[in-house]
This record gives structure tokens, sequence and C-alpha cells, in this order.
């Protein structure tokens, strides 16, 4: 596997980066290892230093940062930028609330005396995506680094100078060396990584076939690992919406990060007394999207980040419209250099072909007619995927009904699906299983000791939120 930085706008490389040798990732694990024995007992005053000097290095340098994603990536850049700042806010909230999080809790057992403990388990090997290369990694190193764990990253490799980079943030920012490392390894070198016993946990976001594969590895392993897959999130819009406001998120929300997004909305279903005037107002407006440069400031969608993911997107494309789907916008791939792909409409998919059943990793949106809210909720959990969903209607019962209904880890009312560090982040179904962010994500990568004393005599260790260390 080649790791290297092509400019998905020209399909030119621009720069090749060496794989780690075996020996050179002996050296890092061994590293991770013991370094892992002395940082789980810094101070947690300390680690919130470093944590906030990360996120201090992140806004000063959110400029730099984000030209680095959309040279390697493709996106926007005002929207790699905000990618960045969205970093510092992880990090500054996890820096704030760690103490919190991670203090004894009393439990009233009496006669006896207990309480939980929360203690890291140790290195944690993290399989990274491209689509975002800095969030991506941040929210899951953000907790588990102020729990007291060590980072191992294995970033895509497509993104080196990210993944070198972050490694780069973290020691500047102060923490000590080999609590954060980047590995340029290939796939059979994940898979040593998860069969080597000093990798105590496994985290990744990726595909669907990525996570059966590094789910079975680690379960044969009995490690602990959290998946974050894939999504065909609906976006359910009912007679009682604000039609505006729906035409303009629906978009906004198909075409984020030039649509390569887990979390992005890409099945549009719409009831019988709307559904004609949502796909006018809906095609109107994504004709209207500004493909172009991702420097330049009015660009709302650029290049898809690779060849490959271009190359599959169409095929999917094309399978569908031949499966019976109507074609409204867009569906031709363009000819000459970069990895572009127009803003597409499908309507109407038939039960079974690409647009009804498969991610649609790009901006693609699929079209549906749904006959009242109930057939909406229907088509909209007629996936095998359950990441996020949305619905639009000023009904207060509709919305009820909905956020009960909807098959999902993130269900958004009126407004777009988006992760925030103070919410727990996952997905249900194929959309993979633990949560990332809020205090949730810290605990993944947790022992949750009990501790349950019952001598009278014997009082219970005092340990308070300040003096936590481990």
């Amino acid at each position: 596997m080649s790791f290297a930085t092509i400019d998905p706008t020209t399909g030119r490389t621009l720069r090749t980066f060496t794989p780690h040798t075996p020996e050179e990732v002996e050296t890092r694990l061994q590293r991770a290892e013991e370094t892992f024995h002395t940082f789980r007992h810094t101070p947690l005053a300390e680690r919130a230093r470093w944590m906030k000097r990360a996120a201090e290095l992140l806004e000063t340098e959110a400029d730099a940062y984000g030209r680095m994603m959309t040279q390697e990536m493709g996106k926007p850049l005002e929207a790699a930028r905000a990618e960045a700042r969205k970093c510092a806010t992880a990090c500054h909230y996890y820096a704030e609330n760690a103490e919190r999080f991670l203090a004894d809790e009393p439990v009233d057992t009496a006669p006896d005396t207990s309480f939980v403990r929360y203690q890291p388990l140790g290195p944690v090997l993290a399989i990274m995506p491209w689509n975002f290369p800095f969030w991506q990694v941040v929210r899951f190193a953000a907790p588990a680094l102020m729990a007291g764990n060590v980072g191992l990253l294995k970033h895509a490799h497509n993104v080196p100078q990210c993944a070198l980079a972050l490694e780069e943030l973290f020691e500047r920012a102060g923490f000590p060396r080999g609590v954060f490392q980047t590995l340029l390894v290939d796939v059979a070198g994940v898979r040593r990584l998860i069969e080597d016993p000093r990798i105590r946990a496994v985290t990744l976001t990726g595909s669907e076939g990525a996570g059966r594969d590094v789910g079975q590895r680690a379960g044969q392993q009995l490690k602990k690992v959290v998946l974050e897959l894939g999504g065909s999130d609906p976006f359910v819009v009912l007679p009682g919406a604000d039609l505006d406001n729906a035409v303009e998120t629906a978009v906004k929300a198909r075409l984020i990060n030039n649509g390569q997004s887990c979390i992005a909305a890409k099945r549009f279903i719409a009831t019988a007394p709307i559904y004609e005037e949502f796909e006018r107002r809906f095609l109107e407006r994504m004709r209207r999207a500004v493909v172009g440069e991702p420097l330049e400031a009015k660009t709302e969608v650029g290049p898809l980040a690779m060849q490959s993911i271009r190359d599959g997107l169409h095929d999917q494309v094309e399978r569908s419209v031949a499966a019976g789907a109507k074609l409204l916008l867009g569906g031709s791939k363009p000819s000459g250099p970069g990895f572009w792909y127009p803003p597409t409409v499908l309507a109407h998919p038939p039960p079974g072909s690409p647009a009804y059943t498969e991610e649609m990793f790009g901006p693609v949106a699929v079209l549906f007619r749904a006959k009242d809210a109930r057939d909406a909720l229907r088509i909209a959990n007629d996936s095998p995927y359950g990441l996020g969903a949305s619905v639009w209607t000023r009904d207060e019962a509709e919305q009820r009904f909905f956020i009960d209904g909807l098959e999902a880890g993130t269900v958004a009312v009126n407004g777009m699906v988006a992760s925030d560090p103070r919410l727990p982040f996952g997905g249900v179904k194929a959309s993979g299983h633990g949560r990332e962010l809020a205090r949730h994500g810290l605990l993944e990568f947790l022992n949750i000791k009990t501790v349950r004393l019952s001598n009278p005599s014997v009082p219970a260790p005092a340990r308070t939120q300040a003096q936590a260390s481990e």
C-alpha cells in the first residue's frame, strides 16, 4: 500500500511517504506500552493543560491545517478550517470535563462501603478514514488521552500529511512522546496490531466491510471495540414543515463535505401532499450548487477524495437507473483530470437497487414519495443502516412519533444531523456499535472498576476529583 498525497482536483501525486517498517512499528508499539505505565498516573490537571494547548494550536493554525486537509482530500477550504476549530472545541470540552467524568462514584450498599472507579485500559488502536481527517481522530483522541490511555493512529493511506501532523500536534502541545503516535502501515499491519496483546482496545470509523473485519478480529482477541460505520440517513419532510428551511437544509445536508459524510442526509422522504413542491424546490437548489476549486470561497462542492470513490459512486448511479430509478439531475462522470462528480438526484429507486439499499458516498440525493407519516417512517427504517435521521414538522405529535420510531443513533428535529462533543455519537444496525463523544465516548476506553469494602473499620480511600490521576 502506498501512502501519498494526491491532489483530488487534478489526480496528480504531490508527495509520497515511506511506510513504517516492522521494526519501526515494534519500536512505536513498545514505546506506547512503556509510556502508558507512567502517563496513566499523570495528574488530570496536567493532562488538561496539554489538551488545552492542543486546542489553542488547532485554533491558531486552523488555516494551515485546513489547507492540508483540502490538499489531501478535496473538501472546501472553509469547511476544512471549521473542522480544525471543531477539533479545538472537543479538546476544550474534555480538558474541562474529564475530571468530573472520571471522579469516583459512591454507591449506597450499606452496611458495606462501595464506589465505582474509572481507570484507563492501555494503548488504544484507532483506525480512521479520510473524509474528516482531523475531526474523526480528535474525537477519539481527546477522551482517550484525558482518560489516561495512549493512542496509536492508523490513518487512511491518502491523508498521510494529516496523520503525521496530528502526532506532531499532540507532541507540540506537551504530551509525552509515546502518548499519541501515527503508524503508516497497510491492512496486514493493522491485523497484526489488533492481534498484539499490548493493544488493549480498538476503535474504527469506516465502511461496513471494514467494521465487520475489525470487529471479528478484535472479538477473537476479546478486545473492546468501537465501530462507527456507514450511514444512509433519511431526511423526512411532512406537511407541517417550514418548507423553505427544509429544502435549504436538505441540500446543505446532502452536499456537506462534497457528500462524503457518514451522517450526510442521503434519502429524502416527502409525503404525498408536499412531494411535488419539495422535489421542485430541491432540484432547483441542487442545480444552483457551486462546483469548483475547493480553495475558492464560493465553492460548495469540490472533487471527491479518490478516483475509486468517484468511479464507485457513478457505478451505483448507473446500476440504480438501470434498475428503474428516475434520473432527475446529473449522473454523468466528467472527463478530464481530477475526481469530480456533479450534484445528482435520483427518484423512486426500487427496493434492492443500490440507491435504495446502499450508502451513496458523494453528492447523490435519492428522493422518495411516501403516502403519509407512517409510510414515511417505514421507508426511513427500511435500510440496513441506522446512524442519523432528520424529520421536519411543526406538529408535536408527529415529532414524538418519529423521535420514538426512527431507528437511528441520532435524531434531529427541524435541523441537520451533526456531531457535537457534548452529545454521544454512534449508530445501530449496520452503522456500528459503541459511542463516541460526551461522557459515553470517554467510558468506552475505561475499566469500570467496582470496589466494595466490607470491613466497616477500614474507610474508603479518599480520592477527590482533583486528586484523581488514573
